[in-house]
């Protein structure tokens, strides 16, 4: 085989014509409403409930509002660029199927390989503040666990492994090899127990308000600023849950956008209230807590309102651990079924219609994850992933637009190739913020997964001509 041959090999294209037929034909049901509700749903979590403390006690202050609005800027950005794919090519994968199309196998195989590490910290992340919530619950019943199992690994304060978030990452994935059935009703039941929760902490929050506290606004500068939002990035994950339901919506080019767009506000002006209230009540230097919102509540001594603030929290977060955990589970399901990992991971069990096996081969790992790893690093780790997610899938835009000018398209960027431009530039400089050891850590996973696709993924891959040989 000759060099170009070889080359051309590693950038083969999945056919979008064959990623549409594997979405199958859905009912278009949803209206922009529904979008909007489920937008909110996916993103209010983690994020306000956790690391509002952890960035404003490590990089932002004060100013971490500012933090919310540029993060929320570029991830508005991303997700019109998210929205015209979804609208394009309906199937599962994300932006693992959507780089297949645009770039070829290779890219496709990296962002899979990148949004593996995203789900996976992203749900030990999650599960890591589901921990600190349901400890703030039992300390409320005069509850307590053994020191050494209340957080992760740290010597230095005495603890070993986080027991309770190992614990509810493996029932999760218990509940998802059980086969998940999620409704409407359910999904407004749980957006309403998380608005209710967010709004009895603003309602009630603002009366304990210390102007004081609000001094020096930006006591890290600027940069603070955009370490910050480097980190509440998380905070925002959860927004492609709407542009994946493109093939379900009623009227895709106007609901799809109005959906991304409302959700987005909705959430950023509710982490810009709550954080603001928060620095108000607490100085920024003792928020470096795992369930912020709750200490607020204890700070000032209102420790009935901290057990509702850490119930409604425990409730939200659960759902959100269920939906990354559910996104890891149907990402290795796809790259298996294109051949590129291990047949075990695309492995239905015949009782509940789940890939049962690799369901809790990724729940041990996740739940191993956030059981030793501290929640900031986890964090971090998400952030970076999804942020070379977002950037590339931005610029896959351009490059389809270019390559498949004729492409039926139910939704379309506006101002192509300046917004996919400025959402690919905002999230790089984004990820020039974080840490050097999360930089290294992200490209020692990349090269660990180049490796597994040179010795497997590129043999075994269903574009493979030799593949039945």
């Amino acid at each position: 085989m000759s060099r170009n041959e070889k080359i051309s090999v590693l950038f083969r294209k999945k056919p979008i014509a064959s990623q549409s037929n594997e979405s199958g034909v859905l009912k278009r049901a949803l209206g922009a409403f529904d979008l909007t509700t489920l937008g909110v749903g996916a993103i209010i979590g983690t994020g306000i409930f956790v690391l509002t403390g952890v960035a404003a006690a490590k990089y932002a202050g004060p100013g971490l509002v500012l933090s919310f609005l540029l993060a929320g800027i570029i991830c508005a950005f991303a997700a019109l660029c998210y929205s015209e794919f979804a609208s394009t090519i309906p199937a599962s994968g994300s932006a693992y199927t959507y780089s297949y199309t645009a770039f070829g196998e290779v890219i496709a195989w990296i962002l899979g390989w990148d949004l593996i590490l995203e789900y996976g910290f992203a749900s030990a992340a999650v599960a890591s503040g589901w921990s600190g919530y349901f400890q703030t619950l039992l300390s409320g019943f005069g509850l307590e666990l053994p020191h050494a199992l209340t957080s992760a690994f740290n010597p230095e304060k005495g603890t070993y492994f986080d027991i309770t978030a190992a614990v509810i990452t493996l029932i999760i994935t218990f509940l998802l090899t059980r086969g998940v059935k999620e409704a409407a009703r359910a999904n407004g039941i749980m957006v309403g127990i998380k608005i209710i929760v967010v709004l009895i902490f603003i309602g009630v929050g603002v009366f304990y308000v210390q102007p004081a506290n609000w001094h020096p606004f930006l006591p890290f500068g600027f940069s603070g600023v955009t370490a910050g939002a480097a980190t509440v990035f998380f905070a925002y994950i959860g927004f492609d849950a709407v542009s994946t339901a493109a093939e379900e919506v009623k009227r895709p080019q106007r609901d799809l956008p109005i959906g991304i767009i409302a959700s987005l506000a909705v959430c950023t002006v509710l982490y810009i209230v709550v954080s603001l209230i928060l620095t108000g009540i607490v100085p920024f230097n003792m928020l470096n807590v795992s369930d912020p919102v709750a200490f607020a509540f204890e700070f000032v001594q209102l420790n009935g309102l901290s057990w509702i603030v850490s119930l409604g929290a425990i409730t939200g977060i659960t759902t959100v651990l269920l939906v990354m955990m559910y996104g890891q589970t149907r990402l290795l399901y796809s790259m298996s079924r294109d051949g590129l990992l291990s047949p075990v991971f695309s492995k239905v069990s015949g009782k509940s219609q789940t890939p049962a096996v690799g369901s809790w081969l990724a729940g041990i790992i996740v739940a191993l994850f956030s059981g030793f790893i501290s929640l900031g690093h986890l964090a971090e780790l998400t952030n970076i992933g999804t942020l070379f997610a977002f950037a590339v899938v931005s610029i896959g835009i351009i490059v389809l637009r270019k390559n498949n000018p004729d492409l039926k398209r139910g939704f379309r960027v506006p101002l192509v190739p300046l917004i996919p431009i400025l959402s690919a530039l905002g999230c790089f400089y984004l990820m020039t913020r974080l840490a050097a050891l999360t930089w290294i850590t992200f490209f020692g996973w990349l090269i660990v997964g180049l490796i597994i696709y040179f010795a497997y993924g590129r043999h075994h891959s269903h574009l493979n001509p030799l593949r039945r040989k």
